[in-house]
């Protein structure tokens, strides 16, 4: 099937710095970036005919003009916004392999059906054109519209926001959040994990953490500090992956959804960036809970950045010490709303940890980090590049991530 479409506007502009940091990332990936493909599945209201729901994703796309723009070069890259275009749709889950960038629109559709009634659209995205905020946008104005309700405000568009990161306002932005990386660089080490280990085959391997404990530890300790439990969490990652590598100063790279401003809280496109989170290791875990606060408050101004300018204070000081720096270790808080705190007593902790189980989902040839810790609604993830933490690592890793949280919760 084939959606026709016919957009209100067209235009080119500069990769939003969003759109620039993770096509860097796509470069260091390649070819294994379908790993930041993702995808959404709609439910779909009601006794819908395919022809109506296939409308729904045509004015979804002449919407949002994220969803009908395409790499204009791969060398010097900028985003290129096609006014019309044709849309293939497939019956059943649209193909997760890697998108073409420049050919290809940066949306896939897919529909399951039962009989003549469409019961499900799966929205599969390229990362160029959304992450996972951008996505609930769109999916929102997906469910209005097949109820037939379609929004009245027109949509904000990534190219006026390329246009304003490259303006005045955006300019005295970045140059704040340079200022934060800039110093920051000049205390951390050069890397989280500087020691090369022999590896598997493949070298990225990704274990997931199922454990009801930890996420009772994690809301108790959010209530008795007074913290988000995404900030106690980030801690813990952060203390835990210095005293794993012996570093002074742990140094994380937070995703941060940067959907802070009015003008960024409703556009679908790719905001989500990486913050600069230090932390000192070593210190009472009560104690790093409360540097770990105004820590996590800076890295979050921190990460609306311009991309350009962190390459340029990564190239200064890396000549400055002769070696590269970069901690290659980030922190992604997937879950769409915190939890919240809660206090739990300390034998309904413990006991939950008889439910704890880990498993090994995913592996890979390429990945552009070594250490990322996911945590979404299934649990706490880490992928780890296993050339620096071996599979063993990894595992006792998330093994002492929950022993540290659940000790502290019910001490």
């Amino acid at each position: 099937m084939i959606v026709e479409f016919a957009g209100p506007d067209e235009g080119t502009a500069p990769l939003t710095w969003g759109q620039r940091a993770i096509w860097e990332a796509i470069l260091h990936t390649e070819p294994d970036d379908h790993y930041f493909n993702f995808d959404r599945v709609v439910k779909v209201p009601g006794d819908r005919s395919v022809p109506e729901v296939l409308a729904a994703v045509r004015a979804l796309v002449e919407r949002h003009g994220s969803l009908r723009t395409r790499l204009g070069a791969r060398r010097e890259p900028y985003q290129r916004l096609e006014r019309t275009g044709r849309l293939p749709v497939t019956f059943g889950a649209p193909a997760a392999t890697r998108f073409d960038y420049e050919r290809e629109w940066p949306l896939r559709v897919g529909l399951t059906t039962d009989g003549d009634r469409v019961t499900h659209v799966t929205l599969l995205f390229c990362h160029l054109a959304a992450d996972g905020a951008g996505a609930e946008v769109a999916v929102r104005d997906l469910r209005m519209l097949l109820l037939g309700r379609p929004p009245s405000a027109p949509a904000p568009r990534a190219l006026d926001l390329a246009l304003w990161q490259q303006g005045e306002q955006g300019r005295r932005v970045a140059t704040a959040a340079a200022a934060h990386w800039e110093r920051e660089h000049r205390r951390i080490a050069a890397t989280m994990f500087p020691t090369p280990a022999k590896g598997s085959d493949p070298p990225i391997w990704r274990a997931l953490l199922h454990s009801p404990a930890l996420d009772l530890a994690v809301r108790s300790i959010a209530a008795a500090h007074g913290a988000s439990t995404s900030t106690v969490l980030l801690a813990a990652v952060a203390e835990l992956a210095g005293r794993h590598t012996g570093q002074e100063i742990s140094a994380v790279l937070p995703i941060v959804s940067n959907r802070f401003r009015r003008d960024t809280m409703a556009v679908v496109s790719t905001l989500a960036m990486e913050g600069l989170f230090t932390l000192e290791v070593g210190l009472p875990f009560a104690e790093a809970l409360r540097a770990a606060g105004p820590a996590a408050l800076r890295a979050y101004r921190s990460a609306y950045h311009d991309p350009a300018d962190r390459a340029m204070i990564v190239r200064a000081e890396s000549a400055r010490r002769g070696e590269r720096v970069h901690p290659h270790c980030c922190f992604n808080d997937l879950r769409f709303a915190d939890p919240g705190p809660a206090a739990c007593e300390p034998d309904e902790i413990e006991k939950a940890r008889a439910q704890t189980t880990l498993t090994w989902p995913l592996s890979q040839d390429n990945l552009d980090c070594r250490f990322c810790v996911h945590v979404t609604t299934e649990g706490v993830s880490l992928t780890a590049d296993t050339r620096y933490l071996s599979r063993p690592d990894i595992e006792r890793y998330l093994l002492d991530l929950e022993s540290l949280l659940v000790e502290t919760a019910t001490a």
